[in-house]
């Protein structure tokens, strides 16, 4: 049987658009009746996923075989790389962990990981009738084209024609199409059949000369402009796009803040708040920033106690256990369920050089790390109970776990009651409540994709963003009788745990 066939996007930068390219034309020639799969080679991103079968690989691929109406598959991400502190990189291979490299021991060992690219996109091409590749960053780096394993050296291997995509909302299009072309050496420059111009706003009959002078001096046809779309509804490839979001308060509605830590990890699991309506989501970096929100998120990170480290320099640290103490809720996830307690050990060094720091002592709980990885699928139901899920108490909920360390519980009651894990039965506890719920901690990544969580947090109306009855603004069950549960709260004694944490 003949390999399938392929078409590679390529970019002039990072995050011009290549991963939602991707998914868009898998999904288009899916529904033409291909057999079509996603690949990208090389994976930089804190956005992961974990596969049915425990495999650990990049979201943007995931909503790319989504797309293409196909199951996620390691193959689809090979090389996925996760930034951590200090420079360093967790380098996983076919989904699972294999190394801890600096920048420079990556590179050098760049060319052993090369027939790991090589087989998995043949595999893949094996098994459908069109790969579309994406590439990663801009294949015009030329101190790093040596050692290439995600851009022209893949589509060279599989003699794919290339797409060369710039966003135009950052400025300098035709300089950077035009550039990256004359960087490639003839042989590759010879791939590139066709530029798209992508996140354009305004008159494209302004664009037009422009575009038509390009074509003539690179001699490559530009394909299309696809116009800037605000509102998709599509996970990101990685916490960049917050870079932008604005800590200010909005006026009305809940509002959420999401502690901005140095190395978020999942920064997806928010995308689901932020589209709710009536629902407020802030990334905080700065404790002034804090103010005074309805619920703080302590989220995942790929160094917990480095990101903890800063968050105490910054004042955040102090900022959380002030807001707790007074009564407002509080959730960790993964990373941020570990800070939220006692302590951290970390006696084989797997994260850090430390072998025990103080966690925010929040949530009786202790974290032992270890060099496991519990990379799985999951799902269950929330226990009974007050607090946060407390209106989700026996609801069913999925998501998945990507975390190094077991969390021990040692006064707090578990939060979520395990069912499935990897495809088999089980009967296990996932997280932790203080009594009266209102401080909670799970490792349940996409916890509030659920409905049934969201539902019990933001609001009486259950239905989907766009169905929002005319002329009615959503209100939020915490709208209506949180504020009066959080004075109640503030007037308690904390417990003496939590008194001599703070």
């Amino acid at each position: 049987m003949p390999l399938a066939k392929t078409l590679m996007v390529q970019g002039t930068a990072s995050s011009v658009g290549k991963s939602v390219l991707v998914a868009a034309l898998c999904r288009i020639f899916r529904d033409a009746g291909w057999r079509v799969a996603p690949f990208k080679a090389q994976n930089m991103s804190l956005n992961s996923y974990v596969t049915r079968e425990g495999g650990e690989m990049g979201r943007a691929q995931v909503v790319q075989a989504l797309a293409a109406g196909v199951e996620p598959h390691v193959d689809m991400n090979p090389i996925l790389l996760k930034p951590e502190a200090d420079a360093r990189s967790q380098v996983v291979v076919l989904g699972s962990p294999v190394a801890r490299t600096s920048a420079r021991e990556y590179y050098a060992r760049k060319a052993e990981w090369w027939p790991v690219v090589v087989a998995a996109l043949e595999r893949l091409r094996s098994r459908h009738e069109l790969v579309i590749i994406e590439g990663a960053g801009s294949p015009a780096e030329i101190n790093l084209v040596r050692e290439d394993i995600a851009n022209m050296r893949v589509a060279r291997a599989a003699e794919s024609p290339v797409l060369l995509v710039a966003d135009i909302d950052r400025g300098g299009v035709f300089a950077a199409l035009y550039g990256t072309v004359a960087l490639l050496p003839e042989e590759e420059r010879s791939l590139v059949r066709g530029m798209i111009v992508n996140k354009f706003r305004g008159d494209p009959t302004i664009l037009e000369p422009g575009l038509r002078e390009l074509e003539r001096i690179t001699s490559v046809p530009v394909l299309g402009v696809v116009p800037y779309l605000s509102h998709l509804a599509i996970p990101e490839e990685d916490s960049v796009f917050l870079e932008g979001r604005q800590a200010a308060a909005r006026t009305d509605g809940l509002d959420v803040s999401v502690i901005r830590v140095e190395r978020l990890a999942n920064s997806n699991d928010f995308e689901a708040l932020e589209r709710e309506p009536g629902v407020s989501v802030r990334y905080v970096r700065r404790v002034e920033d804090l103010g005074s929100p309805d619920l703080v998120v302590l989220p995942g990170s790929k160094s917990t106690v480095a990101d903890l480290r800063v968050l105490r320099e910054s004042g955040l640290a102090d900022g959380v256990v002030r807001l707790a103490l007074a009564g407002t809720p509080v959730i960790g996830i993964c990373g941020g369920y570990q800070m939220l307690g006692r302590s951290i050990r970390d006696p084989g060094r797997v994260e850090s050089e430390e072998e025990e720091v103080e966690g925010l002592g929040l949530l009786d709980v202790v974290t032992e790390f270890s060099p496991e990885k519990s990379t799985h699928l999951v799902r269950g139901r929330v226990l009974d109970g007050e607090g946060i899920l407390g209106d989700a108490a026996g609801k069913v909920v999925e998501g998945y776990e990507i975390h190094m360390g077991r969390t021990r519980r040692l006064g707090a009651r578990p939060l979520i009651e395990i069912a499935e894990r990897g495809g088999r039965s089980v009967k296990d506890l996932d997280g932790a409540a203080q009594a009266d719920g209102h401080i909670a901690g799970t490792y349940l990544h996409g916890l509030f994709d659920n409905s049934s969580a969201r539902g019990a947090m933001p609001g009486s109306w259950s239905g989907p963003p766009w169905a929002v009855p005319s002329g009615r603004r959503p209100t939020h069950r915490w709208s209506r009788c949180w504020s009066g549960w959080r004075r109640a709260t503030r007037s308690s004694t904390p417990s003496a745990s939590t008194r001599a944490s703070a």
